[in-house]
């Protein structure tokens, strides 16, 4: 398996989304500038291809509809301000005051999503652009047309290669959200890895969780929203959705926790049985690895015969240890633990070999309808005014970012107006791409853009240098532009190392490169990354532990929904399978929002990480209690076990319900009180086992337990 590891690397990266978006975006840019050189109008080419760039920007995975709107939109925003720019950018006031009334009104495009605020980073990237370039009132019509013209030529291009295969980037995302869980796997299976650093696992779970939730989610939206998918009209579609739903239930089993790992260390290390554990969950992991790649390269996996060796040898090794137990070395919860982990482990292969049956029948007309409920999945974003307006407030994150843009933006134009470089759009490009809304966001892809821009420079002025052959430029400028353009959205150092090289390179088949234009690039990034950082620490600033109460109140009450779910499944016997998938659905989305929040945190100032350890200690406890839960759920659809009556169970779901709406009010109000709330022990007479041996009525308790621990953290955390 590790042998293979680098080469399938390689072909996961050919046949991934980030690849193909690359290959179209350099085609669609690359091309209209090569067959008008070809009769010497370069100039126009160059024209349209600025078009296609710009309107490239909001051409993200998503649903082809929204794609397509989006870039139609662009496409009348560019066109419109290219007019506006050309014909006012005489005037250095005049285009100041434009500059500045834009850069405000498309940051607050942020509230409308991230596609929308694509939209307007492509509408300031095209006035940037246009900024110094002065030319006749006829020239600059004759500009904003071969822009619109070439922004229609990239929209056409990426409709034609998403009807070409419109399943693909379904496939493409569904596979990269199964290498998400694959990874998950394997972070998990180092709990039963021999002196493990446990606080470091939990948190690096915590980050994969946050990336399985975003993979799950893109996949959500593709899936959902896709006519051809949604009305189960072909069998790939069927094939996908089948594979989603299965894949969303699979992470679910593999969040369960069934016990203390110390403790099972303590109990079971010298008998050596815990690595086999490890061992199996890792080749479950592969087993996944091999699904994600068959999706994309169109395979159809077979399920290794060394994974059903590594379940059968782990089923007869705890057989051994049960019936070795007579003079009870080895305490009997601890024994019974290892039991249903390993049942969650078969339950879990046994989910995956059906995966690997829907390949067998892929392009059966007979495969079944996945039986969910896709209406109620989709999350609509509104795109009224009246949004815009409310957000006209201090209150609002959006309405201060958007505000330190136009500060910034402005002030970058000043400094770049009086340094009076040839290329001084080059600060507000910077500026631009830097400014998140958030300080620790524009830290991170400042450090990005400087690494990547400097080290990018060298190698570029290397390139010119020593290579004087244009036909190898030629090549190595379109692997720079392929580099760039596939790297854009998962590594941006390397997105921006290649990006430069590819500038300079550009710059030198125009007649205009130069050792002095690489330095220029590397002072105006320099100028552009001070000045946007500077401003996001000290001009209206927007900072994490802002958002912390919300983030915490949403995932507390994600996992009381969640929970009132799953105890349905013993109260009540009857429940809403959709009903229970929305609120697993939320934890997840909150756990990956309180997550990524609390990551964030740590890139700000020591004096604006509040709680800290607190904040930590409750993420922790948030992503054990929706792990029990996660358990308890399992217990009742997965294992035979038969109960005359959970009743005695009440009083315990009851308070441990209790105890998450106290502490839910404790945060709202920020009473920060404790009330004398007991612990409810278990009735063991109310518990009438007919059948099997299982940890029911101890997982309960293990809930409330943890219920009681947030509610005891809370007390401490005043925001």
């Amino acid at each position: 398996m590790q042998m293979r590891q680098p080469v399938r690397n390689i072909q996961d990266f050919l046949l991934s989304t980030y690849f193909a978006d690359g290959l179209r975006i350099t085609i669609g840019v690359l091309l209209p500038s090569l067959i008008f050189a070809q009769f010497g109008m370069l100039k126009y080419g160059m024209t349209l291809s600025l078009g296609a760039l710009c309107v490239s920007v909001v051409d993200s995975p998503g649903p082809m509809v929204h794609r397509r709107n989006a870039m139609l939109i662009t496409s009348v925003l560019i066109f419109t301000f290219s007019i506006i720019t050309g014909l006012t950018n005489k005037n250095h006031y005049f285009i100041g005051f434009l500059l500045a009334i834009s850069s405000f009104v498309f940051s607050m495009f942020y509230i409308y999503g991230i596609r929308a605020a694509s939209v307007g980073t492509a509408v300031l990237l095209i006035m940037v652009l246009s900024i110094d370039d002065i030319r006749p009132w006829q020239d600059v019509l004759l500009y904003a047309i071969m822009v619109l013209a070439g922004s229609l030529w990239y929209t056409g291009l990426s409709y034609f290669v998403y009807r070409l295969r419109p399943f693909r980037l379904v496939q493409q995302s569904l596979s990269d959200s199964i290498l998400e869980v694959a990874e998950f796997l394997r972070e998990k299976a180092k709990f039963y890895h021999q002196n493990n650093n446990y606080d470091k696992t939990y948190s690096d779970l915590l980050q994969l969780q946050v990336s399985v939730h975003e993979k799950q989610d893109a996949v959500r939206e593709l899936l959902f929203r896709t006519r051809e998918i949604v009305r189960d009209s072909t069998p790939e579609g069927r094939f996908l959705l089948l594979v989603f739903v299965d894949m969303v239930d699979l992470f679910e089993q593999v969040m369960s926790t069934y016990y203390h790992y110390q403790q099972l260390h303590d109990q079971f290390d010298k008998v050596g049985i815990l690595s086999d554990y490890e061992m199996a969950i890792k080749r479950i992991s592969y087993a996944l690895d091999d699904i994600a790649f068959a999706l994309k390269s169109g395979g159809t996996p077979v399920v290794s015969k060394r994974l059903l060796i590594e379940i059968e040898r782990l089923k007869i090794k705890i057989n051994d240890l049960e019936r070795n137990n007579q003079n009870q070395e080895y305490n009997t919860l601890g024994i019974i633990a290892l039991k249903n982990i390993e049942v969650n482990i078969e339950n879990i292969l046994a989910r995956v070999k059906t995966i690997f049956s829907y390949f067998k029948i892929r392009n059966s007309k007979d495969i079944r309808q996945a039986e969910v409920d896709t209406e109620k999945f989709i999350t609509r974003q509104k795109f009224d005014f009246k949004l815009f307006t409310e957000n006209l407030t201090y209150t609002s994150s959006t309405f201060r970012h958007s505000l330190r843009v136009t500060v910034v933006m402005l002030l970058g134009f000043i400094v770049a107006q009086m340094l009076n470089f040839s290329h001084s759009y080059w600060i507000l490009l910077t500026i631009l791409v830097i400014s998140k809304p958030g300080f620790s966001l524009t830290k991170e892809r400042n450090y990005q853009r400087l690494i990547g821009t400097t080290v990018g420079a060298f190698i570029g002025m290397g390139v010119i240098t020593y290579i004087h052959d244009r036909n190898t430029l030629f090549v190595i400028l379109l692997i720079c532009m392929i580099g760039c353009y596939s790297f854009q959205r998962k590594n941006y150092v390397v997105s921006v190392l290649f990006m430069t090289p590819y500038i300079l390179i550009l710059f030198d088949f125009l007649g205009m490169g130069s050792i002095a234009l690489a330095r220029e690039r590397i002072y105006d990034t320099f100028i552009g990354s001070g000045i946007a950082l500077l401003a996001s620490y000290s001009l209206f600033p927007t900072w994490e532990y802002e958002k912390l109460k919300e983030a915490m109140i949403d995932i507390l009450k994600a996992n009381k929904a969640y929970y009132e779910q799953v105890i349905k499944l013993y109260f009540e016997k009857n429940y809403d399978k959709t009903e229970y998938k929305l609120a697993r659905k939320e934890v997840y989305v909150s756990t990956a929002n309180l997550a990524s929040l609390f990551q964030r945190m740590f890139s700000e100032p020591k004096s604006k990480q509040l709680f800290i350890k607190e904040v930590h200690q409750f993420t922790a406890l948030s992503h054990l209690l929706s792990s029990y839960i996660a358990t308890l759920s399992l217990y009742n659809k997965e294992h035979q076990f038969i109960f005359e009556s959970f009743d005695a169970l009440k009083p315990i779901a009851n308070n441990t319900n209790y105890l998450l709406d106290t502490s839910i009010d404790n945060l709202e109000q920020g009473t920060g009180t404790i009330d004398n709330v007991p612990l409810i022990r278990l009735n063991d007479n109310g518990l009438v086992i007919k059948k099997g041996e299982d940890l029911v009525p101890e997982q309960f308790d293990l809930i409330q337990k943890v219920a009681y621990d947030i509610y005891k953290l809370l007390v401490k955390i005043k925001i």
